[in-house]
């Protein structure tokens, strides 16, 4: 049996305390960095309520999408997009420093989780894109959900407003090349490219 004294047992709270507030000061910066790239996006339209994202995609073609503010207070974020079968929402979840898109408990484990709400919607617009041609040139009909269950593609962003020429290239510019620092640019050049460095 061993005793401990307060000294120990302080020492342990504050060492628990420590390690608390890391987490929490990471979780704000990880969120706060999330926000900075979002905002940047052009197509993150903060506190847009589910009925006003349903009007704004509801003439769009499939595959169309925005990101918003969640309207359900344990979630941070929502991508609403367009669907074979009309608009709908999918929620992000932020937890252990990530995030991923809300499923089924059964599915939650096999998601892949990211840094940055950016990454997670790059990776899934990538996903759909490489799935559209495929299906498009016929090379695979196994892609289309089974069970009459509606299949999310996110294709197109739809925008706040007019991105600009700047942004546009500097999307264009990092879906041709990750080398950044390679290119011979001057470096204020180089930070703006690498300030939003997302192909999407």
């Amino acid at each position: 049996m061993t005793c401990h004294s307060p000294e120990s047992t302080e020492t342990i709270e504050n060492e628990r305390t420590d390690t608390e507030s890391r987490v929490v000061d990471s979780d704000e910066t990880r969120i706060g960095q999330a926000m900075k790239d979002l905002k940047n996006t052009g197509w993150y339209w903060g506190s847009l309520t589910a009925n006003e994202a349903k009007e704004i995609l509801q003439d769009a073609s499939e595959g169309t999408f925005l990101v918003r503010d969640s309207s359900q207070r344990d979630y941070l974020f929502t991508i609403s997009a367009m669907t074979s079968a009309g608009p709908t929402n999918l929620r992000i979840e932020y937890k252990e420093g990530k995030f991923k898109l809300d499923s089924v408990v059964l599915i939650k484990p096999k998601l892949k989780q990211f840094d940055s709400v950016v990454h997670l919607v790059e990776h899934y617009v990538q996903l759909s894109r490489t799935t559209s041609k495929g299906a498009s040139s016929g090379a695979s009909k196994s892609l289309a959900p089974p069970n009459g269950t509606v299949q999310l593609l996110l294709t197109k962003p739809v925008y706040t407003a007019t991105p600009s020429l700047q942004h546009l290239s500097r999307i264009a510019i990092n879906n041709a090349t990750r080398q950044v620092q390679e290119l011979p640019l001057p470096n204020r050049l180089k930070n703006y490219l690498t300030d939003y460095s997302y192909n999407v």
